[in-house]
């Protein structure tokens, strides 16, 4: 299920998240302040419900979720997003709807790595994250 994903991951490289951003509808102080953000992604689980924690110098934000179940998020950007996260063929998928928007994040391991692809329309960005520890 999620326990591969489970530790803390730091992010070591990022491809197209100014773009990204940009695409979410974030003004230009807070992308430049994202991008220069090297945040660590913490995930744990606590029975059924899983917490995916985001800290960074700049800013750290929390969500607490059972797969599968739909859930209110508000984004570090602070969209108002109605959230589902879905665990299938080891991949880790969070869609947020918003305004009628869409974007879809996906997580997975790759070479011991935390590859997280983000997704909204044809715009695409791709972080990747070291484990810190387990």
């Amino acid at each position: 299920m999620v326990d591969q994903f489970l530790g803390t991951w730091k992010l070591c490289d990022s491809q197209g998240f100014d773009e990204y951003m940009q695409c979410l509808g974030v003004g230009f102080a807070t992308r430049k302040a994202g991008a220069m953000a090297k945040p660590n992604v913490i995930i744990s689980k606590h029975g059924e419900e899983i917490c995916l924690k985001t800290e960074s110098s700049l800013k750290s934000s929390e969500i607490k979720f059972r797969l599968g179940e739909e859930f209110d998020e508000t984004t570090a950007d602070n969209r108002k997003t109605k959230t589902v996260i879905t665990c299938n063929d080891g991949v880790l998928t969070q869609v947020q709807k918003w305004d009628g928007k869409e974007t879809t994040i996906k997580r997975e391991l790759k070479n011991g790595q935390l590859v997280v692809t983000c997704t909204m329309g044809d715009v695409k960005c791709v972080r990747v994250y070291d484990k810190v520890k387990a």
